[in-house]
């Protein structure tokens, strides 16, 4: 039997090495980050050349940034209470605090009248697709875009950004909110007043030990042109489910996107039912973001979009370095062929 073959990047990605590595030297630095003694001291100073790191790796030298539990987290803490425009294609963790005032395409894109009172992702993590951010927005949702897209903090002209490590490599459990520098938030956490007064608990040192090595490496691979060979591989992807299924829809293609990201709909084949069968067959793929594809429904990105009752139909196939064009081969050859046999029973 062939080996499974990980298609789920976008949900979260595999742990680097280089992020073990520094997770396990991480271990051994007894200290509170708060404490005064020696001990204390190193572990405050691994922390804060952990942020250094982050930050130049982020292109973010001229923002603070505050450690969190993940996205998430970050999301709260930098909206709730705002009352922040937002469009029905961003993650639930932004969703939740927002309002459903801005209007989105068919194309996935969306405008925005008011930046300063608005919330908008920089990349889709179920299309891929990419936006042109304005300058003055309050919030962005960097999650999927750090780490695949050649970009820097500084450039983008926005207020807050919402990151979160496991999404380039770096563990689960652990994220930053970016604010430029001169802005504050409301603390959600109040405790010893850790991160500035912002984020009060014993920050997660194994954790941000972790990131601070896998956005190092992720800048490195940005720089070295990796992900433009992942973009290929996925284009050859596309094509191959295209010759195999001419009826398909790929719902990004001739957008700007993530250049691991392929959101295909099937007519007629429910999106979960292709996760189950591509995961019976040794693929792991996804019919939407990870916190909700569990869930027996459409994708709310594509219903957003207006693709209607074809939004239930959708799977979202996200692959990193390290996956080749034999791979993608083989998973279009298995999943051409069991379209092909789900058409047959439907006929």
């Amino acid at each position: 039997m062939a080996e499974r073959l990980y298609l789920d990047w976008n949900a979260t990605a595999p742990l680097r090495p280089e992020a073990r590595a520094a997770m396990i030297a991480a271990m051994d630095v007894s200290g509170n980050p708060s404490s005064v003694h020696g001990e204390g001291r190193a572990a405050k100073a691994l922390l804060e050349d952990c942020r250094a790191k982050i930050s130049a790796a982020f292109g973010a030298d001229g923002a603070d940034l505050v450690f969190t539990s993940g996205t998430t987290e970050a999301s709260a803490l930098a909206l709730a209470g705002r009352g922040l425009a937002c469009a029905g294609i961003e993650h639930s963790a932004v969703s939740a605090w927002c309002e459903d005032r801005l209007a989105v395409g068919r194309d996935g894109r969306v405008e925005v009248p008011d930046p300063a009172a608005s919330t908008l992702q920089l990349a889709n993590p179920e299309t891929g697709i990419v936006q042109s951010l304005p300058e003055g927005l309050a919030v962005s949702d960097l999650t999927q875009a750090m780490g695949k897209l050649p970009l820097a903090w500084n450039w983008l002209g926005c207020d807050m950004g919402l990151v979160s490590a496991h999404k380039f490599g770096g563990p689960r459990g652990i994220g930053a909110l970016l604010l430029k520098r001169g802005l504050d938030v409301e603390a959600k956490l109040r405790g010893g007043g850790q991160e500035m007064g912002r984020r009060s608990g014993t920050e997660n040192l194994i954790g941000i030990a972790g990131m601070a090595a896998a956005a190092e490496a992720a800048a490195r691979d940005l720089a070295n042109g990796v992900w433009e060979e992942v973009a290929a591989i996925r284009d050859i992807l596309e094509s191959a489910l295209f010759a195999g299924a001419s009826d398909i829809i790929s719902v990004s293609k001739g957008a700007e996107r993530l250049p691991n990201t392929l959101c295909l709909i099937a007519p007629g084949w429910r999106g979960e039912t292709q996760v189950m069968a591509l995961d019976l067959a040794g693929f792991a793929i996804s019919a939407g973001s990870a916190c909700s594809s569990g869930k027996v429904r459409g994708s709310k990105v594509l219903g957003a979009m207006g693709y209607g009752d074809q939004a239930g139909q959708m799977v979202r196939i996200s692959i990193g370095p390290g996956v080749t064009e034999e791979n993608v081969l083989r998973f279009s050859e298995t999943w051409t062929r069991a379209y092909a046999k789900a058409r047959a029973r439907a006929a």
